[in-house]
Formats: structure tokens, C-alpha cells, sequence
């Protein structure tokens, strides 16, 4: 059987602590820059041009509809083989940026949803008083879809936190690389459980926080 989880856990500490900021670290950069980018795609979505919606709702079904792992090899192989001025840029960034593009699909249908979710009524109210539609959508409208929209980013940091387990086929330094680590010492199974454990701790304490970030807004409501 060799050795237990707890005498693994305890001499190798370090390097499940290590890649547990890895995990939460690469999760919050996908997410925030996601959400960025997700913006804007979700204001494209909504926008009267045409083709910006066609764009835009393209790459959403696109994204949403492919697998991430599929998404990581593209960016990992393929498009450094296309374009060989990628080969400069450290391997890390590629991975990421498939995680970024991956949560701004998320981010951008739940924003869309958030600005939907705000009764029709009031944008017509602020325009028949003569706002413009950027100040309806900064003051009136957004003020109030941020409600519906914290918690479900929230959700999608949780996600993307399990979701980069699969940058550490890509030599990314997360939770689940330290199985790759470890593995040289002749560690197979140990490792795996001690890794589920911090994962099922991680999103039951984000859950958690999420479920108390709902029961705040439904009160000032």
C-alpha cells in the first residue's frame, strides 16, 4: 500500500500548497480578464448592429460548444504551428488565454442574462426622460442586473477553479500538477485523494460564500 494520505499529506505539504495558489490563482486571472472580455462580447450580443451580434453570439456557441481540453490544444499546438511568432510566447500565456476566452463565453451569456433580467420598462422610463442609452445602461440598468450577475461569476470561479485541473497537462504548476510532481516519488494514488479533498474544500467554501452573497441581495431586495 505504501505510504498513507496523511504522511504524504504532511511531508509534501508544500507542494499541494503551492499548486492550490496555482489553482486559485489562474482560476481568478481566467475569470477576471474573462469578465472584461465577456463585457464586451455580452454588449455585442445586445447591440442593434447586426453583425456585431452575429460575431459575437458565433463565438459564444462556439466556445460553449467545444470541450476546454480541445480548446487547450488548440492554443497549445496549433496555433503556434500557424503562427510561429506564438513559439516567443511562454507556453503559460497560451494555456491561459484559452481559459480566459473559455470563462468570457460564460461571463458574456451571464451578463446578457443579468442586463435581460431588468424589467423593460425602466429603460423606456429613462429614455422618455431624455437619457441617452450609455447612462440608461450605467445607471439604471446595470446598478440592478449586478445583483443577478455577482453571484453567477462567483459560480464561474468555482467552475474555472475545477476547470484548470486540466492546465497541469500543460506543465501549468496547479493543483493537479503536483500529481505529475509527486509521481517521481513513486506516489500514485495518495496524491489523488489528497488532491480531491482540497478541491471539494475549496468549492464547498466558495459555495458557501456564494449562498450568503445571494441571501444578502434577496434581502435588499
Amino acid at each position: 500500500m505504501g505510504a498513507s494520505i496523511i504522511d504524504v499529506l504532511v511531508e509534501y505539504w508544500p507542494i499541494f500548497l503551492k499548486g492550490t495558489i496555482g489553482t486559485l490563482k489562474y482560476a481568478f486571472i481566467a475569470v477576471s480578464l474573462g469578465t472584461i472580455l465577456g463585457a464586451f462580447i455580452a454588449l455585442a450580443r445586445l447591440s442593434k448592429n447586426k453583425i456585431l451580434r452575429d460575431v459575437s453570439g458565433v463565438f459564444v456557441t462556439v466556445i460553449r460548444g467545444t470541450p476546454l481540453l480541445v480548446q487547450m490544444y488548440i492554443f497549445y499546438y496549433f496555433l503556434p504551428m500557424a503562427f510561429p511568432v506564438l513559439n516567443k510566447i511562454d507556453k503559460v500565456y497560451t494555456v491561459l488565454m484559452s481559459l480566459i476566452l473559455n470563462s468570457s463565453a460564460y461571463v458574456a451569456e451571464i451578463i446578457r442574462g443579468g442586463i435581460n433580467s431588468v424589467d423593460p420598462g425602466q429603460t423606456e422610463a429613462a429614455r422618455s426622460l431624455g437619457m441617452t442609452a450609455k447612462h440608461t445602461m450605467t445607471k439604471i440598468i446595470l446598478p440592478q442586473a449586478v445583483k443577478n450577475i455577482l453571484p453567477a461569476l462567483a459560480n464561474e470561479y468555482i467552475a474555472m477553479i475545477k476547470e484548470t485541473s486540466m492546465a497541469g497537462s500543460f506543465m501549468l504548476y496547479e493543483l493537479m500538477y503536483t500529481r505529475t510532481i509527486l509521481a517521481n516519488k513513486f506516489l500514485v494514488w495518495q496524491p489523488l485523494f489528497i488532491i480531491a479533498g482540497i478541491y471539494l474544500v475549496l468549492t464547498m467554501v466558495l459555495s458557501t460564500g456564494v449562498r450568503w452573497m445571494e441571501r444578502r441581495f434577496s434581502v435588499s431586495d
